[in-house]
């Protein structure tokens, strides 16, 4: 019995809107996102381009990075980003991009704190902690 689920859907999501950038098709406002990240990994293109990849498992302890997973989290701090959520987020990512020069090593950065702020809430099973998590990323100014 075949069936989709929610994963397979997210993922048909990715391929389908990167099929459209590369062939010029119109696409809204979160296909521009998600284009927007795909182009700037063109690690994931290939992958993207055949859908019998999409169904891979990305497992950590194999040493691999699930690429969807990678691109969502660019779209969750480029929102949080843009609201300003938590309050101070959008003062980070400006003068981190500053110092670093490029938007895709900023985000990269930024990663870890919201990768290990996920973690630690999905752990403690509780919201996460917007002030800890932005403590993490101010730390990034530091260092």
């Amino acid at each position: 019995m075949f069936y989709t689920t929610e994963r397979d859907r997210l993922r048909q999501f990715y391929a389908d809107t990167w099929q459209k950038a590369r062939t010029g098709q119109p696409m809204d406002a979160m296909e521009q996102m998600v284009a927007r990240v795909i182009e700037m990994h063109p690690e994931y293109h290939s992958m993207l381009s055949n859908e019998k990849h999409l169904g891979n498992e990305y497992k950590p302890e194999d040493g691999e990075t699930n690429p969807f997973l990678h691109m969502g989290m660019h779209l969750a701090l480029q929102e949080q980003v843009a609201l300003d959520r938590p309050h101070g987020i959008q003062a980070v990512y400006e003068q981190l991009g500053q110092r670093l020069g490029d938007v895709q090593a900023t985000e990269h950065a930024m990663m870890d704190c919201l990768a290990e702020s996920l973690w630690m809430a999905q752990r403690d099973q509780v919201e996460p902690d917007e002030q800890t998590y932005l403590r993490c990323l101010q730390s990034l100014l530091i260092k």
